[in-house]
C-alpha cells in the first residue's frame, strides 16, 4: 500500500491496524522512559515523541551528566539507543511478543548505561495489560509503517507552518504515545475550568493539569476499530456553545456533536490537488472557530514570513 498522490501516501486503516497496535505499545514503552527521566513540563510536554528524519525519536533525555535518546527507525527498521558517552545499541524492530520487546528494550538500556524503571503498563488504552505480561504477538510490517511515517512527515511540516502563525504560548508539534496522535496546541493565556478527566487508565490530575488553561488544539490520528479511518481533528477547551456551528473549510470538514470536535478525513487531504493548502484551511478555520467563540485576543496571531529574507 505504498501508493501516493501528490507525494502524500494513501492510508487504509485496515492495512495499518495490526502494525499500529504493535508500534503503539512500543511507543508507550519508549515514551515512559522519557517520562521517567525528564523533569515535568507543563501540559505533559516532557513525555512526547517527535517526528524525525528516520522515524520517531525521544530527542535528548538527561541522564548521569549526559544525554541519551531512543529512535524508532522506519527506514532501516531498527531501534537505536544512543548516548553522549558514545554508546550506540541497535536492534531490529520486531519481537515474538510485546513482552519480549519490552524485556529487550530494558536490557539494551542497561547495556547503554541508562538506569531507569518505568510504570510498565500502557495509558489511555483498555485493557492496560502490563508490558512484561503481554504475550500478544508483535505484528510489524515495515512497508506499512514506513508509509504511515511518510504521512506523518508531511503532516508535521504543515503543522509546523501553522504553529508559526501564533505569538502566544504554543506547544511543539509533538507525538503523544498515549492516544498515538500527532498534535499542536495554541493557548489563549487564560485559565480554564477544572477538566473532568475520564481518559482510560490516565490519572485525572494529569488530564486536569494538561487542560488547566484554555486551548485550541488540532492533530492527526490514524484511526481505531471504533473509528477505522485516519483523520484530522480540532477541538477547544472549554467548548463555547456556538463553537460547533462555525463555518470551517474545506467543505468536507464536519463537526461531531458526540465527540465535540471537528473532523476532516485524511483521504480528503491526500486526494486534494494541494494537500498542504487543504490541511492548512482546516487548521486555520477551526482555530478561528475557537478564537471567535471563545473571545481570544486576536493580537496573538502573527505573520513572520518577512523574517525569512
Amino acid at each position: 500500500m505504498n501508493t501516493t498522490t501528490n507525494t502524500w501516501p494513501k492510508l487504509d486503516y485496515h492495512y495499518l491496524k495490526d502494525t499500529l497496535a504493535t508500534v503503539h505499545m512500543w511507543t508507550q514503552m519508549i515514551g515512559k522512559v522519557r517520562l521517567k527521566k525528564m523533569p515535568w513540563i507543563n501540559h505533559s510536554w516532557q513525555v512526547t515523541l517527535y517526528v524525525s528524519a528516520t522515524g520517531l525519536t525521544t530527542g535528548s533525555i538527561p541522564y548521569g551528566g549526559g544525554v541519551f535518546q531512543i529512535d524508532l527507525d522506519f527506514i532501516k527498521h531498527q531501534l537505536h539507543i544512543t548516548t553522549s558517552t558514545g554508546e550506540n545499541i541497535s536492534s531490529a524492530l520486531g519481537a515474538e511478543t510485546i513482552a519480549a520487546f519490552y524485556n529487550e528494550l530494558m536490557a539494551n538500556l542497561r547495556l547503554a548505561g541508562v538506569d531507569v524503571e518505568i510504570y510498565a503498563a500502557p495509558n489511555e488504552v483498555d485493557p492496560a495489560i502490563p508490558f512484561a505480561e503481554n504475550q500478544t504477538p508483535c505484528t510489524y510490517d515495515g512497508e506499512v509503517m514506513h508509509n504511515l511515517w511518510q504521512a506523518l512527515i508531511r503532516i508535521h511540516n504543515v503543522f509546523t507552518e501553522f504553529r508559526a502563525g501564533f505569538l502566544g504560548k504554543c506547544s511543539p508539534v509533538h507525538f503523544f504515545w498515549g492516544a498515538f496522535d500527532l498534535a499542536v496546541t495554541r493557548f489563549s493565556g487564560r485559565p480554564a475550568p477544572k477538566h473532568p478527566g475520564g481518559a482510560p487508565n490516565m490519572p485525572d490530575n494529569v488530564m486536569q493539569e494538561a487542560y488547566s488553561h484554555e486551548v485550541s488544539s488540532c492533530g492527526f490520528w490514524p484511526g481505531s476499530e471504533a473509528f477505522p479511518q485516519p483523520a484530522f481533528y480540532a477541538y477547544c477547551y472549554p467548548t463555547p456553545e456556538d463553537y460547533g456551528k462555525q463555518q470551517v473549510s474545506p467543505p468536507e470538514a464536519f463537526y461531531s456533536q458526540e465527540m465535540g470536535e471537528y473532523f476532516l478525513m485524511y483521504e480528503m487531504v491526500q486526494q486534494a490537488a494541494n494537500p498542504e493548502d487543504t490541511l492548512m484551511q482546516f487548521l486555520q478555520t477551526t482555530y478561528n472557530a475557537a478564537a471567535t467563540t471563545g473571545n481570544w485576543d486576536r493580537a496573538l496571531e502573527c505573520d513572520l514570513q518577512g523574517f525569512k529574507s
